[in-house]
């Protein structure tokens, strides 16, 4: 919300979705995962996925917000990225501009409908 979206949280623990956020082009059903400590190769884990192991869709999510808590830095990835993938491990104390990842860190646009937005 400190980036000027409207925020609200869901009722409840049943949906696949965390909050619902209003980036100004619609409303964007969104999962926040977070990881506290870095693994033996200083990457911070993310599954793509809830309690039942099932990988999020479309029809349940639009974006999975990813914050790395001793970093302080978010990664925001549209929902078609897990088509593909399950987890992933995240470096950002590394800076790697290369990383195929790094193009989603901080990337707030994908929920304003700026950067690959398909609705």
């Amino acid at each position: 919300s400190a980036l000027g979206f409207a925020v609200a949280k869901t009722w409840g623990d049943s949906d696949r979705y965390d909050f619902v956020v209003d980036g100004g082009a619609g409303l964007w059903r969104v999962q926040v995962k977070s990881a506290h400590s870095a693994g033996e190769r200083g990457g911070y884990s993310f599954n793509a996925h809830g309690h039942t192991l099932m990988p999020y869709r479309a029809d349940e999510i639009d974006a999975l917000v990813a914050y790395v808590v001793p970093e302080d830095v978010w990664y925001v990835f549209p929902v078609e990225f897990f088509a593909v993938r399950r987890s992933m491990n995240l470096f950002p104390a590394r800076r790697n501009k290369r990383s195929k990842f790094e193009k989603y860190r901080e990337a707030w646009g994908i929920l304003r409908g700026a950067v690959g937005a398909e609705r």
